[in-house]
Order: C-alpha cells, then sequence, then structure tokens
C-alpha cells in the first residue's frame, strides 16, 4: 500500500482506534478483560462437510492427572504464520509488536493492526502459562464464562472457545471475536476486530469469526515451542 497522507476526517476517524491499539489494549481486549456490553452472536465456523464447527459452550474438563506441558510462552510475534498475516491483516508488518509483560516465561502477547483503503483490521494474540492443567481450565471456565454467546470450536487445543460482538460509538461499527483455547497448562487468547472507516460498517460475523479461529489454530500449533523438554 502506498504511503499517503489521509483524509483529515478518516484520521478523526481513525486516531481513537489507533490508541486502543497501543494504549488500552490491556482494557478492552487482553486476557484480563471484561465482557463488553454489546451484541453478542453465536459464533459459527463452516467446516469441510458444510457444518458449524462452533455451537455450543465450553468442553468439560480434562482428567486432573494430565500433566504439565509447557514450561514458557512462545515468541508471540512468531506464533502466528506470515499467510494468515497478510490474509487477515492486510498492509500489516508481519513482524508484529510484542506488548511489554511483566514476566515474558509466563505471559507473552503480540499486536498486529493495519490500515488498507479505509478498512481497518486489528489482530492480538497472548499466551499465557499456568502452573498445572487444572488452574489453566479453572481461568479457561471462568474467562469464557464471561463473555457469553459464543460457542465451542472443535478439535482447538483441548477446550476452545469463540465468540463475536458487534459495537458501535458515534455510528462507526466496530465487529470483534475473541477465541480462547486452553492446550495442557496453556492459555491462547486471539483478538480480531475490523471497522469500514468509508461505510461505518463493520465486516460480518463469519469473516470476523473465521479469522479469529485460523489465528488461534496458528497459535496453539506454536505451543510446542514452549514445551517441556
Amino acid at each position: 500500500m502506498r504511503d499517503l497522507p489521509l483524509p483529515l476526517a478518516l484520521t478523526a476517524r481513525l486516531s481513537p482506534v489507533v490508541v486502543l491499539a497501543c494504549a488500552g489494549w490491556a482494557l478492552t481486549s487482553g486476557p484480563f478483560a471484561p465482557a463488553p456490553a454489546a451484541e453478542h452472536r453465536t459464533a459459527q465456523q463452516t467446516t469441510p462437510s458444510g457444518g458449524a464447527e462452533a455451537s455450543s459452550p465450553s468442553a468439560a474438563p480434562s482428567s486432573a492427572a494430565e500433566s504439565k506441558a509447557y514450561d514458557s510462552a512462545p515468541a508471540p510475534c512468531t506464533s502466528v504464520t506470515a499467510t494468515t498475516i497478510g490474509a487477515l491483516v492486510p498492509g500489516a508488518k508481519t513482524a508484529g509488536k510484542e506488548i511489554p509483560s511483566t514476566d515474558t516465561k509466563v505471559r507473552r502477547t503480540c499486536s498486529w493492526n493495519a490500515l488498507k483503503g479505509y478498512d481497518y483490521r486489528w489482530l492480538d494474540v497472548s499466551f499465557e502459562i499456568m502452573d498445572s492443567p487444572a488452574a489453566a481450565q479453572k481461568a479457561y471456565q471462568d474467562r469464557t464464562a464471561e463473555k457469553s454467546g459464543g460457542g465451542a470450536v472443535p478439535g482447538l487445543g483441548d477446550s476452545a472457545y469463540s465468540v463475536v460482538n458487534l459495537t458501535t460509538q458515534d455510528k462507526q461499527q466496530t465487529r470483534e471475536g475473541v477465541v480462547m483455547a486452553r492446550s495442557s497448562n496453556a492459555l491462547v487468547v486471539v483478538t480480531y476486530n475490523g471497522s469500514d472507516f468509508e461505510t461505518k460498517k463493520a465486516p460480518d460475523t463469519d469473516e470476523i469469526n473465521k479469522g479469529a479461529i485460523k489465528a488461534a489454530r496458528d497459535a496453539v500449533a506454536a505451543l510446542g515451542n514452549g514445551r517441556k523438554g
């Protein structure tokens, strides 16, 4: 995309979004963010057979005897493939930007965002390594309960959940998808959202949900980099 000055009206619309992505991430879409007071819709992803991948709340807890699999969080900015970044956040730098953490061994997050034309996309991926699978499962259950209205995502980690919601501010729509996945003692949280600053409309639910799940699959696969030796 060519580097061109943004129209003043677009700059005014975009500024709050950029501030949100760079400074307000932890309060709005991080792993500890409260559930938004917004329209929630059950998240669905079409499988090759045409069925619905996300249809009901979280799966049952794994066995209490499950061993701790991960010692540390993987490098978050290489956890999602360049192909996925190019598809979900057109125009973004593949390297992303890692969010500062007080303990990078157990908690790491990377964020990508870009404006292409008038379409804005934002993706972030967060890893949290806990002391045991039981602790991770409890955190997973607590957080999915806070974000009601979504559905389970089969075949992603030990258990996974996806939810999409729509918000409107000053007539500008933003649609955001969140996927939370647990694998042994690790939690992965993916947030993906988008807005069109020309039409003031948001991408449809299916686009955002499928994008968030695609990034989550990459991220869960990357957990192997932090596996116990």
